[in-house]
């Protein structure tokens, strides 16, 4: 149980008492600050402490998002501060020194300002209407009473439930009711990790009835696609209105958005083969469009994430734009997010076909995805700035480099150190080139193909040999997804054989939940996933060059190629799934919940 010391002398008719026990706090009391490191000395090292000025008045929102966030060591608002076990020594070494040391002010405030001078960050609240503030007299007592019963807490609570940045579907269709529900969800206990897996069950559905091959079926997954939708809205909005973050929320969050769009792909091909259209291609496509977008996104942000000096034009004009409240929308819907994405397909499913829904799917992603690369690379070169080592690193990983390209990295590394940045790009982009072109022109089992895919490798090393410290260095992890994912689609479509297609699939979703999940473990400054599980799944070069020598072997058998594919699949699947869960689910991982772009 958390614990939170009242300091100074008790506040007749105060409801802050219990006001605190209603967040879960066993409250004790100390008239001075030098009772208060006594009573802080008797509170278990392995608890959350808080120190709570007995004179405070504000609203219980403003409490609960100082006391209560798990995401941050130490928190504070005026006249309370609270600190998980972590920084649970900064605080000791603060109540510890005299008050003649401490400054001036609530008890609470100078304890925050030692322990943020101490080095501990201290994270503060954007409170907005919200009051929270410490009075002095009773005069001052009397007008804060009076700003707090101006505000409607609850309404503040609802509206920041909802993202600040969102896209025009989920902002003007789901958000208005969505938050309702998550605090329909919150009075009845639910957890925003119960929501999700709603979410996920909804939509897995949804995927059966599109298999189903018939409209009526076509029909109920269209609504059903949008149901799960509303869910997955309603449980970041619950966690933000209740304040739950966690670490298993992280990973479900993070990675159930894509489980639940490209199961929804498989269903709706498996639909279109029971009425004898063959759109699994177009699914894979349209899963590696996804995917390659969603990694460009991640690879530009992680470039820039602390990156100094940014002077670009180009970034300049984004922001004038932004200043204009049409133009806002029109940027944010062209890009087709997550929101508009899943109306489209939606409303669609229902309508028309399957196949229908992928050209439009391949459409709308296409240009989204050019629009947002030609933007980005205009920023890139056009702004200066120095990349730091942190940027660096994030983009090694994930690039997701192999023992093979590892050999070629090391032996080519003293070469390339003395050549210009823009080297390791075109390195990944010749060898990316030269193997799709090779895997396109030749035919099935050529071992063209096979040589093509070893020329990768040794370009892929040559390309992370230095330090990926250049102004378009961050393409270079999609150039490498982008190489591996189609090649397996090309490999698996001359194979020409039934079942061919449906295993590529699930071993680009293998491995693409694999690039997923390095980059929520970037995000949540936790690493890389461990080399050795590189290692074991053989990094993107070392699956692209087996995939290919698999092709020359089976040549005379394509049949057989669709079972080394389904095996590779389970086998990258199998050792994956089990070391993400065990990172996700220990006490390690991050306690975050996804608050990035509209993916």
């Amino acid at each position: 149980m958390s614990t939170v010391i009242l300091t100074g002398l008790p506040v007749p008719g105060s409801p802050l008492a219990e006001e605190l026990r209603s967040l879960g706090f066993d409250v004790r009391t100390a008239a001075a600050p030098a009772d208060a490191a006594a009573v802080l000395a008797a509170v278990p090292a392995d608890q959350r402490v808080a120190v709570v000025d007995s004179a405070f008045v504000g609203h219980v929102h403003a409490l609960r998002l100082a006391l209560t966030d798990p995401r941050f060591d130490a928190c504070a608002v005026t006249g309370a501060l609270t600190v998980r076990p972590a920084a649970r020594a900064a605080l000791d070494k603060a109540a510890a020194l005299p008050e003649t040391e401490a400054g001036d002010g609530p008890w609470a405030d100078r304890l925050a300002a030692a322990v943020e001078a101490a080095g501990t960050p201290v994270q503060r609240p954007e409170l907005g209407s919200l009051v929270a503030a410490v009075p002095a007299t009773a005069a001052e007592r009397q007008a804060a009473e009076a700003a707090v019963a101006a505000v409607d807490e609850e309404a503040v609570r609802l509206r920041s439930a909802v993202k600040s940045r969102d896209g025009f579907f989920t902002t003007f269709f789901i958000s208005p009711y969505s938050r309702y529900i998550a605090r329909w969800c919150a009075r009845r206990g639910l957890t925003p990790n119960q929501v999700t897996t709603a979410s996920l069950a909804t939509a897995l559905v949804a995927a059966g009835c599109a298999a189903t091959g018939e409209r009526w079926g076509y029909v109920t997954a269209g609504v059903l696609l949008l149901v799960s939708f509303v869910l997955d809205c309603t449980d970041g909005q619950l966690a933000r209105y209740s304040l739950q973050y966690s670490t298993m929320g992280a990973w479900l969050d993070a990675t159930f958005d894509r489980a639940k769009e490209y199961s929804f792909y498989a269903g709706l091909a498996l639909g279109a083969a029971r009425g004898g259209d063959d759109v699994w291609g177009l699914a894979l496509g349209a899963m590696i469009l996804m995917t390659c977008r969603h990694v460009v996104d991640f690879s530009f942000n992680e470039a820039n994430h602390d990156a100094t000096a940014n002077t670009s034009p180009t970034a300049a004009l984004s922001d004038r734009l932004d200043s204009v409240g049409w133009t806002v929308w029109l940027r944010r819907m062209i890009i087709l997010p997550i929101g508009e994405r899943w109306a489209m397909i939606a409303v669609l499913t229902a309508c028309t076909t399957p196949r229908i829904v992928f050209y439009a799917l391949l459409a709308g992603c296409a240009f989204g995805a050019l629009y947002t690369t030609a933007g980005r690379v205009l920023r890139s070169l056009t702004r200066k700035a120095r990349r730091t080592e942190r940027a660096a690193r994030a983009l090694a990983d994930l690039a997701d480099t192999g023992p093979v390209a590892e050999l070629a990295a090391r032996a080519a590394g003293r070469v390339l150190g003395r050549t210009a940045p823009a080297a390791g790009l075109a390195a990944a982009v010749a060898g990316s080139a030269g193997l799709l072109w090779t895997a396109w022109a030749q035919p099935f089992g050529a071992w063209q193909t096979a040589a093509a895919a070893a020329g990768y490798a040794v370009l892929a090393g040559v390309a992370v040999a230095r330090p990926l410290a250049g102004a378009l260095d961050w393409l270079i992890p999609p150039v490498f997804r982008a190489a591996e994912y189609t090649t397996v689609l090309v490999l698996a479509a001359k194979a020409d054989v039934p079942g061919a297609l449906p295993a590529a699939f699930g071993l680009v979703a293998a491995v693409a939940y694999h690039h997923y999940d390095t980059v929520y473990r970037i995000r949540g400054n936790a690493g890389a996933p461990p080399h050795w599980l590189v290692r074991t799944i053989g990094g993107h070069d070392g699956r692209v060059l087996l995939t290919a020598v698999l092709a020359a072997v089976l040549a005379t058998r394509a049949a057989d190629f669709r079972f080394a594919l389904t095996a590779l699949a389970v086998a990258v699947a199998t050792v994956v799934l089990a070391e993400s869960i065990r990172f996700w689910v220990s006490s390690g991982a991050p306690a975050v919940h996804d608050e990035g772009e509209p993916a």
